[in-house]
């Protein structure tokens, strides 16, 4: 989506799970940036994107091996300011005649440093401008490998215990590189130093939501041409913005499908089609499909085998709703990065994948139709500011996220129709407590889990042996990182007992108090 009216930052991506974060610093300062995995990134590519900065990303990668990932050596002669992250910062040592030496992750004998770190101050730099007054900083590190020695013209700024050269800097080149990630939350300043670095580059801050609106309307204008779009649309924020930034681009060409898969929440189908309806004059059509997928699901329990069979089934569904609608061409979907991100690498990168996601990696060729997925490169909060940007009506902005594959991924082992019935009326209780409570707004996402195990309880005189299931409630900015909701123990006995009174077949209330990493939000 490049914009040559905008000055332009470009970020190179060696593979880090973490390179989107530092587009969302930028964005968050104003200032347009693209990401472009290191192998698209050549001597012509730079001639024609100009950069006004350029970011190396973080990376799995060692440079100590003859293979790993490297930039074009003309990158640093574009006389533009460079920042280098964790491995971007090893691979500019390695290339402009310093030495790193490898980590026992790498074979070598070197000291590797995971998790919180405190960088000491060494010498005054404008990057750092807002750093270290009050001592030392905390930071987070990730890295098996260190720099041992610095390239020529530059110098130390910064240390750690297990990273003396943590800040660098060579001031003549306005070439700069850190070994930890300033991108992430236990980074408290790292917000401050991507100020910093975008103001020694002279951006402006002239990126803003409205001009991501314009840009991503040109290109869905520019791809569907005359063409008509259906959108798979869930009733979530995610996909209910596409599909109305796709309207406002091709208006009539857009035809929406909501599925109905058997797997949604209580109510949940009326609420949607009415919601969609009632705000919008957008061809809509309702599919119930329930019958097919729980046909398909039934006696499954592998999460990736859940995830996988229904990916197909929607490309089935949507392949039959796009056979019936003249000159369809195109399937729109609500795709986010943090999805993106856990199944491939956004850019084409070597980063690593952690599960697939139903609407991630492409579609079979046999579909007939090409993706438009005008979202795919902004997190949560981002999609939230451009639905108001676009006018949508607060409840579709403030709703809690739900996964495409629905209550299939929040039944741990074998998917049976009782089992779904009681998830749904457990989940109904716990959203209904929340918003008792006054606590929606402040929770990221809230759901039910229902446990794959019995458990024996004591109703009145008599044995009950029935299910166990989990409470999930996180906060979170953007569903890359989350942590739990410190609700009152008062809350939680309050909802445990509705639960228990209220939902046949459950006898035992757990909380889930494990945050993002290590775990994910959803349980499979």
């Amino acid at each position: 989506m490049t914009d040559a009216a905008h000055d332009r930052l470009l970020i190179i991506d060696f593979g880090s799970q973490v390179t989107q974060l530092i587009a969302r610093r930028l964005r968050e300062l104003n200032v347009y940036c693209e990401i472009h995995p290191y192998q698209n990134v050549t001597d012509d590519f730079l001639a024609e994107f100009t950069p006004k900065a350029v970011i190396f990303s973080g990376g799995p990668a060692s440079v100590v091996h003859a293979d790993s990932p490297r930039p074009p050596m003309g990158v640093y002669d574009l006389g533009v300011p460079i920042l280098g992250i964790c491995y971007g910062q090893q691979v500019m040592m390695q290339m402009l005649g310093g030495l790193v030496e490898g980590g026992k992750i790498s074979g070598g004998g070197g000291t590797a440093e995971f998790g919180r770190a405190y960088v000491e101050p060494q010498n005054a730099l404008p990057l750092l401008n807002g750093w270290f007054d009050k001592g030392p900083e905390q930071v987070w590190m990730s890295h098996g490998d260190h720099v041992s020695r610095l390239a020529p013209g530059f110098e130390v700024f910064g240390t750690s215990p297990n990273a003396p050269y943590a800040i660098t800097a060579n001031q003549t080149r306005n070439f700069y590189a850190v070994q930890f990630h300033p991108e992430v939350h236990h980074t408290p300043k790292g917000a401050t130093l991507y100020e910093n670095f975008v103001r020694l580059a002279g951006f402006k801050g002239d990126w803003t939501m409205g001009a991501y609106r314009e840009q991503a309307i040109a290109k869905i204008r520019e791809t569907v041409g005359d063409k008509k779009v259906i959108c798979a649309l869930s009733g979530g924020v995610d996909s209910s913005v596409a599909a109305v930034l796709i309207h406002e681009a091709i208006g009539d060409q857009l035809t929406c499908v909501f599925v109905d898969h058997g797997l949604l929440r209580q109510g949940e189908a009326d609420e949607v089609t009415a919601m969609f309806r009632d705000n919008y004059n957008i061809p809509l059509i309702a599919a119930d499909e329930s019958e097919l997928f729980l046909g398909e699901l039934d006696g499954q329990s592998d999460p990736e085998t859940k995830r996988k069979i229904i990916g197909k089934l929607f490309i089935d569904v949507f392949q039959k709703y796009a056979g019936e609608i003249d000159g369809a061409e195109f399937l729109a979907q609500g795709t986010l990065y943090p999805d993106v991100i856990e199944s491939v690498s956004f850019s084409g990168g070597p980063s690593v994948m952690i599960k697939s996601h139903h609407n991630v990696g492409g579609l079979p060729e046999k579909m007939g139709l090409k993706l438009v997925e005008p979202l795919r490169e902004l997190f949560k909060d981002e999609v939230r500011a451009l639905g108001r940007e676009l006018g949508l009506p607060a409840s579709f902005i403030g709703r809690h996220p739900f996964p495409g594959p629905g209550l299939a991924i929040r039944c741990p082992g074998e998917i049976t129709r009782p089992k779904l019935e009681i998830l749904r009326k457990a989940d109904a209780v716990y959203i209904d407590q929340i918003r008792k409570h006054g606590l929606y707004d402040e929770i990221w996402q809230a759901f039910v889990a229902i446990l794959p195990v019995r458990t024996v309880g004591v109703m009145g005189d008599g044995r009950t042996y029935d299910f166990a299931c989990a409470l999930r409630a996180v906060t979170s900015v953007d569903g890359m990182t989350a942590d739990y909701y410190p609700f009152t123990h008062d809350f939680l006995g309050e909802t445990s007992t509705r639960i228990i009174n209220e939902v046949p077949g459950i006898n035992r209330v757990t909380y889930d108090i494990t945050s993002k990493p290590p775990g994910t939000i959803e349980w499979e």
